[in-house]
């Protein structure tokens, strides 16, 4: 099953100050986040396992929130990597 990926507003202003580049490596890591939100080399939040943590790409720290009613990953914080 792949989950739709949202983000909001300030982790899309974020993802849109990736250069190119580095935003088709973050696309390509969040596609494979979409299959697979609970593995990916992520971890739950204080316990919370639809909070979640994850690297992605190499790029960016993403915090997403899964919600498996509506096979939704919602990006809430995105902070580049340097």
């Amino acid at each position: 099953m792949t989950y739709r990926i949202a983000y909001t507003d300030n982790a899309e202003a974020e993802r849109r100050s990736l250069t190119a580049e580095r935003r088709k490596l973050f696309e390509n890591g969040m596609a494979a986040l979409a299959q697979d939100p609970y593995g990916c080399g992520s971890g739950p939040v204080r316990g919370d396992h639809d909070r979640r943590d994850a690297t992605v790409g190499n790029v960016a720290f993403v915090t997403y929130l899964v919600s498996r009613s509506v096979v939704t990953v919602t990006v809430v914080k995105l902070v580049p990597l340097p």
